[in-house]
């Protein structure tokens, strides 16, 4: 069952290896091994007891290694190789003793169980923390089925040794035998059933963050800034509340990328991204709508406030030689059209509006800002 079981999970994993998140190899690695390993553990008394004990037992310790090490490669940890190399070679020392120098079948169990507690719980201690969103449940399942496993072990390793004294029969249909048997069988489908929610999850949450925002400046797409447009939109004309449209355009951007070529120009643009995200309120919707124009919405923003934030702005964006004159990079500045939410708009006739002042403000020689007309009235 176990082998069949990994054989599923290697070939769903083998699906998600073209996404290229990381763990994903090495948690394939570790169901190709175990495949390995459980098919010598079938053999025994066909196979020599070298194949079907000894190396099947330094595969299976080598699963459960390589899916610790493919989940602190998926959170961007160093894997402890050595701690984990050194405490496999301890536990397949323990198999061999317990084998050919003291037959104990009881030690072997001991053995590998304490391996597999410790790196169980290393498991659960290295997925502990929060993490946000579509990853919460993967993470909480794999933890808590890690968890559950390293007890698991550590119970069967405490068992045997107390037994040790004891003839023991694995397959003795006693109580003991099928609770640690269900451990052993579920363990590794369990982990790997965990890891792939997380990936997938992983790759959802990276689609979607991808969708939503403009993969040159890391600022919001215009699609994510339409939808939050009209949620702020209709909760300003539910509450009669203030809403600002700043549109933020480069100037003369043209010029800078036939000047020096267009990885220049994705350079001022980025820059531009951050110093837009610096100069704005933390409440401030902030997104790339294309080219080089930006879009900066204000909630609860009255035309002074308004106005502050633009001129502010501005200024922060003013990269001009009189204004920088280090003369430390490419110059550049923004012109900015405001409107402010009146009566009876619809997003799209407040854009319009700011488009409209936009335009005025490159009319009137740029590196400024102007207000729609009628600005001020309505709602704010």
């Amino acid at each position: 069952m176990t082998t069949a079981l990994s054989v599923v999970m290697l070939l769903v994993l083998s699906s998600l290896a073209g996404s290229k998140v990381a763990g994903i190899r090495e948690w394939g690695q570790a169901n190709a091994l175990a495949i390995i390993a459980l098919l010598l553990f079938a053999s025994r008394g066909v196979l020599p007891d070298l194949l079907s004990i000894e190396v099947a037992n330094a595969l299976y310790l080598g699963t459960i290694a390589l899916m610790y090490a493919g989940f602190r490669r998926h959170l961007g940890l160093p894997v402890p190789r050595g701690l984990l190399l050194g405490g496999a070679l301890a536990a397949l020392a323990g198999v061999v003793v317990f084998h050919h120098l003291a037959e104990s079948l009881a030690m072997r169990v001991v053995s590998v169980s304490c391996y597999h507690a410790a790196v169980y719980f290393a498991i659960f201690a290295t997925l502990r923390g929060r993490v946000d969103g579509r990853l919460r449940y993967p993470f909480a399942f794999t933890r808590s089925a890690a968890l559950v496993l390293g007890i698991g072990h550590a119970v069967r390793g405490a068992f045997h040794a107390v037994e040790a004294y004891a003839p023991v029969s694995l397959l003795e249909p006693s109580t003991a035998n099928l609770v640690f048997l269900a451990i052993g069988t579920l363990a590794l489908p369990a982990l790997t059933l965990g890891a792939v929610m997380m990936a997938n999850a992983r790759v959802i949450s990276e689609t979607a963050y991808a969708a939503d925002h403009d993969h040159l400046t890391g600022a919001p797409s215009r699609r994510a800034f339409f939808a939050i447009a009209e949620r702020e939109l209709a909760r300003a004309q539910r509450h009669a509340g203030g809403l600002g449209l700043l549109l933020v355009d480069a100037d003369h951007f043209k010029r800078i990328n036939d000047t020096y070529g267009h990885g220049v120009g994705d350079q001022v643009l980025r820059d531009l991204a951050e110093r837009t995200r610096e100069a704005i309120r933390k409440i401030d919707h902030f997104a790339r709508l294309g080219g080089e124009e930006f879009a900066v919405l204000l909630p609860d923003a009255g035309l002074e406030a308004a106005r502050a934030v633009a001129e502010r702005l501005r200024a922060a964006l003013d990269r001009s030689a009189a204004a920088t004159p280090s003369g430390h990079g490419v110059t550049y500045t923004v012109s900015i059209g405001l409107a402010m939410l009146e009566e009876g708009d619809t997003f799209a006739s407040l854009m319009a509006r700011a488009d409209a002042a936009l335009y005025a403000a490159k009319a009137g020689g740029r590196n400024m800002v102007v207000c729609a007309e009628g600005t001020g009235l309505g709602y704010t």
